[in-house]
């Protein structure tokens, strides 16, 4: 079939086709917004989870969500290095200012905005946001002491009237939470906390990874009720079943059972495999109706993708040790392995194993079930990593 019509989309954050088994997290933000709208407000949400599960997509349907009901909302996605928190504060101040004037159009420019309006420009300057014509206002007195929290503090306070004619809210969607600035992160986290108690709407909704809900509650021990943490997993069997297959019948395109088995049973639910697998499917589809040969192909091409990109950034993650520690895991036969099955295999000392587990998982190559046991945070990586050993 014709490549360029191909309904499946592999990537970081790309939408895919169909937003399968993730009904109860776009209506827990329905739920958020709606009673926003009739001023009342609830915790915020935080997705975390592994890469892959799609959690951008969420946060981004979240944002869309948010913007069609008037909000003013912020995207800004966490960076590491010192030098990526300027730019993730620099695009904080860029993106405020296109969203207030998203969030004015329209709407009468009363005394609550061009207050607003003021103190906006004032904490852009005070973070040092440059090459950007600024609001109409000129800057007031407030949101310029230089002390992140309390001028954003200030600053979500002023908005606070002109949100409060409206019925909105201030959103600060953010990618890869656990990769903001500590100074920053603490002025959200205390900022939220402040204005829910003085009823004022303003949210951040976060995406991270699974390290994300223990480091939001040793920022600020409030954290715990500051949100509603939902993960982010793999999907079922009935979800990723019409992940893949409605795509191809929204298009009248039949799948044959065994070809559609063939594809779920190597996704394993996993929403970057369903659309790895599904576009290949496609692609190797001459005709619409996807047989078993062209599912068979399909694994064969997506496995060779995967082996390019989201395999070996793991694998060459790991030092020496833990590439044993996962070796290890390759041998037992059952996943999840305890770290007893680990020690039987004697690749290792069982005195290292611990040290190596927790490396291990804060690199985010594998997970840990319960405190017993660990497992791969992606299928197939048993598969990549015999193929390393053979071709060795």
């Amino acid at each position: 079939m014709y490549p360029e019509l191909n309904p499946f989309n592999p990537g970081s954050g790309l939408e895919p086709p169909t937003l399968a088994g993730r009904d109860a997290e776009v209506a827990a933000f329905d739920l958020l917004v709606a009673r926003t709208r009739h001023q009342r407000l609830s915790p915020s949400i935080i997705l975390y989870g592994y890469r892959g599960v799609g959690k951008t997509v969420l946060l981004n349907a979240m944002r869309r969500q948010a913007a069609s009901a008037g909000w003013l909302c912020i995207d800004i996605e966490g960076q590491p290095s010192e030098p990526g928190a300027a730019a993730v504060r620099n695009r904080l101040g860029r993106h405020l200012h296109v969203a207030a004037d998203k969030f004015k159009n329209g709407k009468p420019y009363t005394a609550a905005v061009r207050r607003a309006f003021g103190t906006l420009t004032s904490f852009s300057l005070s973070l040092g946001v440059v090459g950007l014509e600024l609001a109409r206002e000129q800057p007031n007195a407030r949101a310029q002491s230089g002390r992140l929290e309390v001028d954003l503090e200030e600053l979500v306070e002023d908005f606070a009237p002109a949100l409060k004619e409206s019925s909105s809210a201030i959103g600060v969607f953010i990618d890869e939470m656990q990769d903001i600035d500590q100074e920053l992160l603490e002025a959200l986290l205390t900022v939220q906390n402040r204005a829910g108690q003085e009823g004022i709407p303003f949210y951040v909704v976060g995406a991270g990874l699974p390290s994300l809900p223990s480091l939001l509650g040793r920022t600020r021990s409030y954290a715990e009720r500051l949100f509603e943490y939902r993960q982010v997993d793999a999907l079922d069997a009935e979800a990723a079943r019409t992940a893949l297959e409605r795509p191809f019948l929204d298009r009248n395109v039949m799948v044959a059972p065994d070809a559609l088995n063939l594809l779920l049973t190597e996704s394993s639910g996993y929403p970057y495999y369903i659309q790895i697998f599904g576009q290949a499917a496609w692609n190797a589809t001459p005709d619409k109706f996807v047989h078993i040969e062209s599912a068979q192909k399909a694994v064969e091409v997506g496995y060779h993708r995967l082996e390019q990109g989201i395999f070996p950034s793991r694998w060459d993650r790991a030092q020496p040790e833990e590439k044993e520690f996962l070796r290890s895991m390759c041998e037992v036969p059952e996943t999840p392995c305890s770290m007893a099955q680990l020690a039987a295999v004697g690749k290792l000392e069982q005195d290292q194993l611990p040290a190596l587990k927790r490396s291990l998982i804060e690199k985010g190559i594998i997970y840990s079930p319960d405190l017993e046991t660990v497992a791969f945070t992606v299928p197939g990586m048993p598969r990549f990593i015999r193929r390393q050993d053979s071709l060795a």
